[in-house]
């Protein structure tokens, strides 16, 4: 994709993220790494859902700026920390979900074998310590979970996904608020029944050659 194509798909998927209540106001970012030197990536205080494409910035992987107006997110070292550690990402939106992020205000990972749909997309999604928003230390607080992890949750602040594209990141987001959802009413049935290990084994070695064949297509490609 050109980085024309880029900054369209940011603008649609902000504005996906703003419709469906995933953010409000000014809040959350999305990034797309361009190549092995710059991201592109939303800027502060600017509503997602109301972008234009000549608003979002390229930065370099210092996250100093290289192109655009505006200010860069103050959680550039957040994007900037996941690529350098994962090169098999390629997107990452930030969000505060509001159900998920519930969960993360109450201390509670959502890391329970509820949902087989759910390891299969994303396996368990766990909880990082509080750390305050745009520092290194939110970096440094991700970093444990970040290489097994697509999808963190922060104490006291909201979601990070990340995925091969942006397509990809944004659903991560979908699938974590949804799960929320669902832990939250079986946490009020008071009935839950986690899978077995078993159970969970299987799913982990499915998901393991999904993830295997959608890399193997992604290379051919």
């Amino acid at each position: 994709m050109s980085e024309y194509e880029f900054r369209a798909e940011i603008l649609r998927f902000g504005k996906m993220l703003h419709d469906r209540g995933l953010i409000a106001a000014t809040d959350g970012n999305i990034s797309v790494r361009l190549n092995q030197n710059s991201v592109l990536v939303t800027p502060t205080c600017i509503c997602k859902g109301m972008m234009d494409t000549e608003d979002l910035l390229v930065v370099d992987m210092q996250g100093g700026r290289v192109s655009g107006f505006r200010d860069v997110t103050s959680e550039i070292g957040m994007h900037l920390t996941i690529y350098r550690m994962r090169p098999d990402i390629n997107a990452i939106v930030h969000a505060h979900p509001p159900t998920a992020t519930g969960f993360a205000a109450c201390g509670l990972a959502l890391d329970q074998a509820l949902i087989s749909e759910v390891l299969l997309a994303l396996g368990p999604v766990p909880l990082a310590h509080y750390a305050t928003p745009g520092t290194s230390e939110l970096s440094e607080a991700l970093e444990p979970y970040i290489p097994n992890h697509d999808a963190v949750l922060m104490a006291n602040h909201g979601v990070v996904t990340y995925g091969s594209d942006l397509m990809t990141a944004y659903m991560h987001m979908e699938t974590v608020e949804h799960f929320a959802k669902i832990a939250l009413v079986v946490k009020q049935l008071g009935c839950e029944r986690p899978l077995k290990d078993e159970q969970v084994n299987k799913l982990h070695e499915m998901r393991q050659r999904i993830q295997s064949y959608k890399s193997e297509m992604r290379t051919r490609a």
